[in-house]
């Protein structure tokens, strides 16, 4: 009884934050002509009320491409026309064909911030808390530390409630979340449903794609391909495509239907990637105009070799060691591989390697929190741009109290605690004085603190040079990106190195 009290009350922290943030700011407000993504998410919820299905993601006169045409999965235009019947209800002007266009007022806020809301109580949340309800090994009260920390995560909140991101990040996130918890806990069509269902609501979570089939085909063949394996490998397939049918449905009777959809999800011709983003294509930018120095077709080729290259280790000792533990850490390390060196990249794409930090929050706190702060910081000139400098303050430093108080984070800096005493051990062997590396590690994180929080206070009080405007956004994604790669090696030396030892680790069974 007193777990679910608690939990009650950190999930009224998270709401009351969320909507506290939400009073501030959003993304294009008062900034015609084409305003933001919150104009964007309004137009959507305009076009899937007014057009016929067929329509939604063909030009014509009564749906300009140009004008935040609708370009995600047709979950999220079912959802954009769910909340449009809401919307036509309180006030038929938000959602008038044309005329609505640039549609701002108080009430309308109250309005789209509420649907955001009401998607993360229904998918988002109930997920966090019964992922740290079923951690083992775990208090009670450790338990509902863990939950607290993920949700007041800053990155998510200052996305979808701030920006006011037109892709209700925590409808993904939380469908893919359920979809984790599905398969670590033997409910593999349940998880497999799930996780379809992230996958047809927001393209990008093909981040997390390979680990999903890579930890369920190493459970086939454990199970046997020529008994029990090959059931679940047919249920499996047939859940699969099962939901995707069900989605797809009013687009698959066409073949061109099917190809425009297609072409609006993956649209290569916006480029390698967009904005000030901290990947290894932004950064290199800086020094060599890849964009301007290569054919389009050669840069896919060069991102995808990149990317396949650096997260296939990991994806193959899942498939042949499947286990929930390993199954976290390759969605860490996928979804980072993606952000870095894939093709067509956002800013906001850190938030798909944030969600499976989260969940090994309890596992590594120390690493965990300092990538989650990064995360935030390395989308700081895009909050900036929407006036969340105060929000984005805040948040960062409560969430890094509620960390470092729930987990003494940094007294969790051993060997073994950071899961690097099998690395260390191995490297011993032929380097015997190798036994500096969590102190390393400590003054790693210590620069890192420093160098964010003089960027920030640069950017906010600082007038870059005329030859170099974007002198400061650029240094904040490089410096991202830096951080971003050390991350990448140390969670796949987590994943190469892990022994028999890590049973005892706490994990959802």
């Amino acid at each position: 009884m007193e777990k679910w009290y608690l939990m009650t009350t950190v999930v009224l922290i998270g709401l009351t934050v969320r909507w506290t943030v939400s009073l501030n700011s959003y993304s294009g407000a008062g900034k015609p002509p084409m305003f933001g993504d919150y104009e964007a998410q309004r137009h959507w919820q305009e076009i899937t009320f007014n057009l016929p299905i067929k329509q939604w993601y063909f030009n014509s006169t009564d749906n300009n491409l140009l004008y935040w045409g609708l370009d995600y999965p047709p979950l999220t235009a079912y959802h954009s026309l769910l909340c449009a019947y809401v919307a036509k209800v309180i006030n038929p002007d938000w959602i008038a064909l044309h005329t609505s266009r640039g549609y701002e007022s108080q009430a309308h806020k109250l309005f789209m911030r509420a649907t955001v809301l009401i998607a993360d109580l229904l998918i988002y949340i109930p997920a966090v808390v019964l992922y740290c309800c079923c951690l083992k090994e775990m208090s009670t009260k450790k338990k509902v530390a863990n939950a607290l920390c993920i949700l007041l995560y800053p990155g998510l909140i200052l996305i979808d409630y701030g920006h006011f991101q037109d892709r209700y990040n925590s409808v993904s996130l939380g469908f893919a979340l359920w979809g984790v918890l599905g398969v670590s806990c033997h409910w593999d069509l349940l998880g497999s449903l799930a996780f379809c269902l992230a996958i047809n609501y927001k393209q990008m979570e093909l981040y997390h794609s390979l680990p999903f089939f890579c930890f369920l085909l190493g459970k086939c063949f454990k199970k046997g391909l020529k008994g029990k394996g090959f059931v679940l490998l047919v249920k499996l397939a047939c859940t699969v495509v099962a939901s995707f049918v069900l989605c797809w449905l009013p687009f698959v009777t066409e073949k061109e239907q099917t190809l425009q959809v297609l072409r609006r999800l993956f649209p290569v011709d916006r480029g390698l990637f967009e904005d000030k983003v901290a990947n290894i294509w932004c950064s290199l930018s800086v020094f060599l105009k890849i964009k301007n120095i290569l054919p389009r077709h050669t840069q896919i080729k060069i991102s995808f070799c990149f990317t396949f290259l650096s997260l296939l280790p990991a994806c193959i000792k899942l498939i042949l060691q499947p286990s929930p533990k390993g199954f976290r850490y390759t969605l860490v390390t996928c979804a980072l591989s993606f952000f870095l060196f894939s093709f067509q990249v956002h800013e906001k794409s850190i938030l798909l390697v944030s969600l499976p930090v989260c969940l090994v929050l309890n596992e590594i706190p120390f690493m965990s929190t300092w990538f989650l702060l990064v995360s935030t910081f390395s989308m700081l000139p895009l909050l900036l741009k929407d006036d969340l400098l105060m929000p984005t303050v805040v948040t960062v430093v409560a969430f890094f109290i509620a960390c470092a108080t729930s987990f003494s984070i940094f007294e969790k800096t051993s060997e073994e605690e950071l899961q690097l005493k099998s690395f260390s051990v191995s490297v011993r062997k032929y380097l015997p004085c190798f036994t500096f590396l969590p102190r390393v590690i400590q003054r790693l994180f210590l620069m890192s603190a420093i160098t964010m929080v003089l960027l920030t206070l640069m950017t906010v009080t600082l007038d870059p040079p005329q030859k170099f405007p974007d002198l400061f956004p650029v240094l904040v994604c490089f410096v991202s990106c830096l951080k971003f790669l050390f991350f990448l090696v140390y969670f796949n030396i987590i994943i190469m190195w892990d022994s028999k030892s890590g049973r005892n680790q706490k994990k959802t069974d």
